[in-house]
Order: structure tokens, then sequence, then C-alpha cells
């Protein structure tokens, strides 16, 4: 728990981030993040689509405080879906309100949304929105409701170790759902400290959405977690076509090409860019396993 909340107090600090960019190739960044540029990002996705999975970039930023940032950031995010389409690679957008301006003025932020979605109806790419932490939820939720009266190709991700998170996945009946065990340090107040909870929870909320019928991404590189999910569709006869594997970039890549080869939609979470610290330190934080990519680059 130490080595979490230290990880987690790490991806808030401001002085550690401003000197990322210096530090991360030794801390084995490289390893997990695709790149700074969008060319990078899409070659990585061929490169897994060329392996039987699909892909979801993320060019990486959050809590932005100026309208300028925010509408720099739609403005990417459009450029990136205009590359998808024009590559033809299998392969979603993912991005965060608060890189949008949520934290500036809500309707910029839904705004930019909107703008986004235009674009990705008219290429037909599906659009992740990432949760955030426990703060920005019930704003991201009224948002995805407003966006979702125009746009269908749009969901979002419930964070498993909410005690929230069921009442909230049934809400979501019907819309396409990342499920995640949740990466943000939250209080005992709202969260589930107990790992054993956590996954307890982030199972329920799994197996009632794909009972619900609605379309599941089961994120995850769990292969217990992995391995229930796949004894229970068969169980209950529910089809691959109704839900998929995600993993992060650059982690236990070889059970991802083996649930590929299983016949699994495999989808791979792709982040790209240069402002990649509070995502890797979160990454260190989940799982002790993590930080040995940190350990390799420094060897």
């Amino acid at each position: 728990m130490i080595t979490r909340n230290f990880f987690l107090y790490l991806s808030n600090n401001k002085f550690v981030k401003s000197k990322a960019t210096k530090w991360g190739p030794k801390f084995g960044a490289r390893s997990i993040i695709a790149g700074e540029t969008i060319d990078e990002a899409i070659n990585t996705v061929r490169n897994l689509n060329e392996q039987g999975m699909s892909g979801t970039v993320d060019h990486l930023g959050e809590f932005v405080t100026s309208r300028e940032e925010a509408l720099e950031s739609a403005n990417f995010c459009i450029r990136t879906l205009e590359a998808i389409a024009e590559s033809k690679v299998d392969c979603h957008l993912s991005l965060k309100l608060t890189q949008l301006g949520l934290d500036v003025d809500r309707n910029l932020c839904r705004d930019n949304m909107m703008r986004i979605l235009e674009t990705a109806d008219k290429h037909k790419i599906f659009v992740r929105i990432d949760m955030e932490d426990y703060a920005h939820l019930d704003a991201t939720l009224e948002i995805l409701h407003e966006l979702r009266e125009s746009f269908e190709g749009v969901g979002t991700a419930i964070q498993g170790y909410l005690y929230r998170a069921e009442k909230d996945t049934r809400d979501l009946k019907g819309v396409n759902l990342r499920l995640i065990k949740g990466a943000y340090k939250e209080s005992p107040d709202v969260a589930y400290q107990n790992q054993e909870e956590v996954n307890r929870n982030y199972l329920n909320i799994i197996k009632a959405h794909l009972l619900s019928g609605s379309y599941t991404a089961v994120a995850t590189h769990d292969h217990r977690i992995i391995d229930d999910v796949k004894a229970f569709v068969i169980e209950h006869g529910i089809s691959n076509d109704k839900f998929e594997f995600q993993m992060l970039y650059g982690f236990r890549r070889e059970l991802q090409v083996k649930i590929a080869k299983e016949g699994y939609k495999m989808r791979i979470y792709i982040p790209f860019g240069n402002d990649w610290f509070a995502f890797y330190m979160r990454r260190l934080a989940e799982r002790p396993q993590n930080i040995s990519f940190a350990l390799r680059g420094l060897i």
C-alpha cells in the first residue's frame, strides 16, 4: 500500500512532472508509450492489427486550465480521428474530459466533445470517455447522457473499486462500457480499499453488464479475472461479439497475443504524446509487477 500511495502521490506532483520529459526514457516510459506523434500511434495500431488485435489511441493529457489548451486538445483529437480514418486501421479513440476543458467551462467541454463526435460519426469511429477521479464522476456521466442524445458511438468507463459502480453500470444498460478496477487514490468513503473486495465488485459489474446484453469491454491484466469471464460467457451462452478484452500497450504482451489467437476480441489501449507522467505513475501504482518496467530502465 505504501508503494501504491507513493506512486499516486508522484502522479500529482507538479515538480516531478516538470522533470518527466528528461527522466522518462530512464524509467521505462517508452515501454508503454507509443511515441509522441499521431503517425507513431497509427504505426503502433497497424502493427497490432497485423497480429490480430484492435487498438484505441489516447493522446495523453488531463486537467487543462485554459480555454486555449482545451481547444487545442479537441483539435488534436479531431486530427487523430482523421488519421485513423485515412489509414483505415482498426482503432477507437479514447480521451479525458478534463483534457477538453471540464474544469474550465462545462459548456466548452461539451461543445468540444460535440465537435469530436461529429467527426467520429462521419468516419464511424467509436469514442471512449475515460473515467477520471471521483470528483469528476458525476459531471462525466451527465455529459455522456447529453452526448448520447445525438450520438450512439460514445461510451465511458466504470471503475470497479467504487461502491456505486454496480448502480452506475445498471443505469448505463445498453451503453458500450469499459469496465476497469480503478487507478486513482480514492477515499474509503467512496471506494473499496481491500483488493479482494475490489475484485469481487469488479466481477459483479462485468457479469451484470454482460447479462444485460450490453457490449462489455473487460479491461484487466488479471488472468484470473479473464479466465472467470471466459467461463461465464460460455456458461450463459454469450457470444464473443458481445464483449472484448482490453489491455494496456506494453503490458503482458504474450497474454494479449494468446487471447487474440483464441478467437476473442483483444483491444490494446495505446497512449501517446509527451504528457505521459501522471498516466505512467498510475500504472506503476496499480500493480507491484509494473514497477519492473522502471527498474529495467535503470539497469
